[in-house]
């Protein structure tokens, strides 16, 4: 636009008085970004109609746009811009993206209000410069670097802005300032650790260190916030720092070991830990309780996921218990005790040539049960996950199922695919899936696809589920409130998200009916089970031979060690109370024996007998 078509138009519209700077930036070949339509480049000024003539990248080319009603909706950018510099001269922009990231944010920054931007703003101009498909993980690599960049200061806190300073700051002198300067004490330990690694390479750090100890001791003594897991994280950082110096750990307070004392959830504390320091957690574990550590390092591996599980089990064979590990696990299985996470764990590592020799021996159609009722156990009561790992591992490792299969007999497979066919844990497809690696292998499967099943009379019978009165009450609660609030709620959002348009990418319609599928199987599963259960107060358990209401005690035949069993109904199990349900392989095994008897068990590949040396009344030892 030329001087006089914008003195034109000012006097026709006083209000853009305001914008002049802005509509003497409306010239040929400028590119500009407007609210709605994106990065555009204007090409001409139509003087006859009053209008810019802008192409649009993502929408119209040549459309014409009153510059009095767009001035506030379009923002012009400078040739100077980097994403203008990107249009005009990729192969130089491209080649600032691969080997020197940190120079473009100092140039967005640089062209910023203030030399500063916050994170949403940068992401805005990058989305624009590389596309959906590339800025997040560029970005994401980038903001590690620019740790390190002395040109630009980092946010302390999200809303934050990234700022252009006037003059560099070495990273680590950024570092010592902000940790005298924070009163957040999770923050202050993190920071001593970067000085702590920091002081190893830059000599002129390691002045600050007495300092930085006493503020940290300091702080860690008068802190009523952290949490015993940031609390103990923070006193090896502390005693990292003291011994760096050669002070004397001794004497500073209070101790790693301290913190163990009044510790009653030793898996809940390794939650708060970071993975770094989870040999340092098991070592002090060790120290502290020399009489029980063993005993405490194996409940936290029954309780433990992901790389904490890594660490158990090599901690234990460290402390050469490679034999007792082994028979532990194989005991877990038997019992049926084995949770999800370490049931991931197995499978993932059952091929790493550090436990094969072990893992190998859990490879079974028991494990494939117990795979089934922890998937099923993470959909009841997870019903607003997306994903089950377990789940999704059966339906990626191809030889997965022909592996826990491979002992199996034809009864073994087919009950286990029915287990498949019940569970809430696997879409429709899955199962299908999943039922097509069982009939490879066991032809005879399909009649259960195809619904030719045991006669009604013979179902009936092997199907009665004697249950518990507040089991039963519980699957009622669960199943009314199936009725009443998810169904409706989820029919709802179902509605709801078809009205955001074309279902093939719609991804909140995609999930309310995932959500859909899982509780109607849900519904038909409680139904089912249900249908099929009688209620027993155990008043009938017999006296001399083993039934459902019974409590056996049994001697390890090898250690004459005892165990106490109390054997209740099919939705009974609490195995940290040694509560089983009859419906369990050790239930099973129990039922119908009499005192005196002995049930046999493999563990290790060996033969185990265990003698029945008292049977109880359940009842009886209630009152």
């Amino acid at each position: 636009m030329n001087k006089e078509a914008i003195d034109l138009l000012i006097r026709q519209r006083p209000k853009l008085k305001n914008f002049r700077g802005k509509l003497e930036a409306m010239q040929p070949g400028y590119y500009c970004i407007h609210r709605s339509w994106g990065l555009g480049q204007i090409k001409d000024y139509d003087e006859k109609e009053n209008k810019l003539i802008i192409d649009f990248e993502e929408h119209k080319i040549g459309h014409a746009m009153d510059p009095g009603f767009c001035v506030d909706k379009l923002e012009i950018l400078q040739p100077k811009n980097i994403i203008v510099r990107h249009r005009e001269n990729p192969e130089s922009v491209e080649e600032l993206l691969k080997k020197k990231p940190t120079n473009i944010i100092a140039e967005i920054l640089e062209h910023s209000e203030n030399g500063s931007a916050t994170s949403s703003e940068i992401e805005k101009t990058l989305l624009r410069l590389l596309g959906a498909d590339r800025y997040k993980k560029w970005w994401t690599a980038t903001k590690k670097l620019l740790v390190k960049d002395p040109r630009i200061a980092l946010p302390t806190k999200k809303t934050d802005p990234y700022i252009l300073r006037e003059e560099p700051v070495k990273a680590e002198e950024e570092i010592l300032e902000e940790f005298f300067s924070i009163q957040a004490p999770k923050k202050q330990i993190l920071l001593a650790e970067k000085l702590l690694v920091l002081s190893i390479t830059q000599e002129e750090l390691k002045d600050h260190l007495p300092d930085i100890l006493q503020t940290l001791t300091k702080g860690l003594q008068e802190s009523k916030i952290l949490n015993q897991g940031e609390r103990l994280q923070g006193l090896w950082v502390r005693n990292d720092l003291a011994r760096f110096i050669h002070e004397d750990v001794e004497s500073l307070t209070p101790t790693s070991s301290s913190i163990l004392e009044d510790i009653r959830d030793f898996s809940k504390l390794a939650a708060q830990i970071p993975p770094t320091y989870f040999k340092r957690f098991l070592d002090l574990i060790f120290r502290t309780y020399p009489e029980r550590w063993e005993k405490i390092t194996f409940d936290l591996l029954k309780n433990s996921s992901g790389k904490f599980t890594t660490e158990c089990i090599n901690f234990l064979i460290e402390k050469d218990l490679e034999e007792e590990l082994d028979h532990t696990l194989q005991r877990w299985l038997e019992e049926q005790i084995i949770k999800g996470p370490l049931l991931l764990w197995i499978l993932k590592n059952r091929h790493s040539r550090k436990y094969t020799r072990m893992l190998n021996k859990l490879i079974s159609p028991r494990l494939f049960n117990a795979i089934f009722y922890a998937i099923d156990h993470e959909a009841l009561h997870n019903a607003g996950a997306r994903r089950i790992p377990l789940s999704d591992i059966l339906s990626d490792d191809i030889e997965l199922i022909s592996e826990l299969l491979s002992q199996a007999t034809q009864e073994t497979a087919s009950d286990l695919a029915t287990t498949l066919l019940l569970n809430q844990g696997f879409e429709d497809l899955t199962k299908k899936s999943l039922l097509a690696r069982f009939i490879r292998l066991f032809p005879n499967v399909q009649q259960l696809v195809s619904g030719k099943r045991d006669t009604a009379e013979e179902q009936d019978k092997s199907e009665l589920l004697i249950v518990s009165k507040e089991s039963l009450e519980e699957h009622k609660k669960e199943y009314e409130i199936l009725l009443t609030e998810k169904i409706p709620q989820n029919k709802k959002a179902i509605a709801e998200a078809r009205e955001h348009g074309d279902l093939k990418e719609n991804s909140e319609y995609k999930m309310a009916r995932e959500d859909q599928d899982m509780l109607l199987a849900r519904k038909s599963q409680l139904e089912r089970e249900m249908t099929i259960a009688r209620v027993s107060d155990f008043a009938d358990a017999p006296s001399d031979i083993v039934g459902v209401g019974n409590v056996v005690k049994l001697i390890e035949g090898s250690s004459g060690n005892a165990v106490t069993y109390s054997i209740l109904g099919a939705w009974d199990s609490r195995p940290e109370e040694n509560i089983l349900s009859y419906k369990t392989p050790l239930g099973q095994s129990l039922i119908s024996k009499k005192e005196g008897d002995v049930v046999r068990t493999v563990i290790d590949d060996t033969e185990e007998l265990w003698t029945i040396e008292k049977i109880s009344r359940w009842v009886d030892l209630q009152k």
